[in-house]
């Protein structure tokens, strides 16, 4: 690959780290290393623990999560996150942005030629 679409790629991932994770947020609560976790297995967002917790206070002080700590078995105690009722809006938004965002990259195929 080329610099350029390195770079490009690493720019592309910025924008829709939130949005991936208010998505991982949608259907439940999980604590950050889980969150590592679901989003690493999507090919192209592997991040760090160091990548997230910015975006994930970020995040809480915008309103769109809260956190909580819970006691855990197996280790120090266990910070969840889950979307607040503005979070489920913002995601919303963001979701039919990207839709439009998507379709109208896709119209530019289509346009003819000069």
């Amino acid at each position: 690959m080329s610099e350029f679409f390195d770079n490009w790629i690493v720019q592309v991932r910025k924008g829709v780290l939130e949005l991936c994770i208010l998505r991982a947020l949608e259907n439940q609560e999980r604590y950050g290393y889980e969150l590592v976790k679901t989003l690493a297995s999507v090919p192209g967002l592997a991040l760090t623990e160091g990548t997230l917790y910015p975006l994930l206070s970020r995040l809480r002080v915008a309103g769109l999560v809260t956190a909580r700590l819970e006691e855990s078995d197996e280790g120090p105690a266990r910070k969840y996150y889950a979307l607040t009722k503005e979070g489920r809006r913002t995601l919303a938004d963001m979701n039919d942005f990207l839709d439009k965002l998507n379709q109208g990259t896709r119209s530019l195929h289509k346009l003819p030629s000069l």
